[in-house]
This record gives structure tokens, C-alpha cells and sequence, in this order.
């Protein structure tokens, strides 16, 4: 495995809205209290040529971030080279908007983001939101979802996820407050609710844990199953 690194540092404003494109890989975001972005990127491939092919943008307009990623196409028959993918550690002022960030197969993890949106969509792979205190909207078409907040603030915030096929588990932290709406065709367990009311569709709750807060959190599975969980009882 050949690898190549890009590594850039830039100035935006702390209300900067962001994008970000990959194809296969990883894309590792943390928020942080400085008014600077850092975009580090590993490109990996088998040959050298295929290795030169792949590209990594970064766009700076007033107010907005573009990161792309461009792929050579992949060759439908014989046994060429198919390789290729690219492994992001983004990090940007904690109060940015990440207004899309779209990633084919692999890693999303989203960590201590404080802007008003954050929307992250995978195709397959695993999803990790640790600490956000934002409106996160997620979109998984088949994987893994992990939701984390080692602790809680009393702001409002919205999360609504999506999984077309998958688990999904969120860690919650004793004293969370939100209301909690969670449906799939699977299983559901939730540490703050004993029963989970089954219906034709599978089985969903609805319920305001610890009288439910200004915070919302909704998730929803096609195929699959949801498992709430308190992480410090």
C-alpha cells in the first residue's frame, strides 16, 4: 500500500459553513475554540499511477468550505487496479455549520460539534456522533450508528437519524433529558423506558426522558435494531 499525506491550515470565521465529499475511506471531524481549520489527508492506493489520480480540494469562499475528494473511475471488468481511498481529519471552530458531508463507504465520526446543523450521509460503514451538541441529521444506508455524550448540557438541540438497514445505539449520560422518539422493525431497549409498545410495523417508543428537556432525539431503523443506553446509572 502506497500513501501520500496533504496537510493545510486555514483561517474561517467560526460561523463558516462546510462541505465535504468522499468517496472511500474516512472522515474524522472535531470541533475545537479556535477560528482556524486543519484538513489532513492520507491518500492510500496500490500503485503508484492510481495513487496520482486521486485528488483532494479544498475550496475557500467568503462564509463557506468546500473539501472534495475526486476518484479515478473504477474499471468494470478484468483485473486492473481498483484502488483507492482517502482518510480526512478535519477540524474546525466548534460553532461551524457542516452542511453536508457525503461519504460512500467507510468512517464518519463527528465530535464536539456546536454549530446549528450538522448533517453527515454514509452509504455503508459505521457512524460515530460523540459530545454534539447541534442539530445533527444522519443518514446511514446500511451500517452502524454510535451516539455518545459523556455528559449533559440543558440546551436545545435536535438528532434525528436514519438507518435504511442496521443498528443504532446511543450512550446517555443519567441525567439527559429529551424526548426520546424511536422506531424499527427490529428490536428496541431502552434504559430509560421499560417497555417498548409493539406495533404491526416492529416495535417505537415515545417518551420524555427525565421530563423531557428542550432536547429531541429521534431514530428510526428499516431493518434492524435500537438500543438506548444509560451510560452512568
Amino acid at each position: 500500500m502506497l500513501e501520500e499525506t496533504f496537510e493545510q491550515f486555514y483561517a474561517i470565521p467560526p460561523s463558516a459553513k462546510i462541505t465535504i465529499k468522499n468517496g472511500d475511506g474516512a472522515v474524522l471531524v472535531y470541533g475545537s475554540n479556535l477560528n482556524e481549520m486543519r484538513v489532513h489527508a492520507v491518500k492510500k492506493a496500490y500503485s503508484r499511477a492510481r495513487l496520482a489520480q486521486i485528488a483532494v480540494s479544498v475550496d475557500l469562499k467568503p462564509g463557506s468550505v468546500a473539501i472534495g475528494t475526486k476518484f479515478p473511475p473504477k474499471p468494470k471488468w478484468g483485473l486492473f487496479d481498483r484502488s483507492g481511498t482517502v482518510d480526512y481529519t478535519i477540524v474546525v471552530p466548534a460553532t461551524t455549520d457542516v452542511s453536508s458531508l457525503d461519504l460512500d463507504a467507510g468512517e464518519i465520526l463527528l465530535d464536539g460539534m456546536r454549530g446549528r446543523t450538522t448533517r453527515a450521509r454514509l452509504g455503508e460503514g459505521r457512524m460515530f456522533a460523540r459530545n454534539c451538541f447541534t442539530n445533527l441529521d444522519l443518514a446511514i444506508r446500511r451500517g452502524n450508528l454510535i451516539m455518545s455524550y459523556d455528559w449533559w448540557e440543558q440546551s436545545k438541540f435536535s438528532v434525528e437519524a436514519t438507518i435504511a438497514q442496521g443498528n443504532a445505539r446511543a450512550y446517555l449520560t443519567s441525567d439527559a433529558a429529551f424526548h426520546l422518539l424511536a422506531k424499527a422493525e427490529g428490536k428496541i431497549s431502552s434504559d430509560f423506558e421499560s417497555t417498548a409498545p409493539a406495533s404491526n410495523a416492529g416495535m417505537q417508543i415515545d417518551a420524555l426522558v427525565n421530563g423531557g428537556g428542550d432536547a429531541t432525539i429521534k431514530v428510526r431503523v428499516a431493518k434492524g435494531n435500537i438500543k438506548i443506553i444509560e451510560s452512568n446509572p
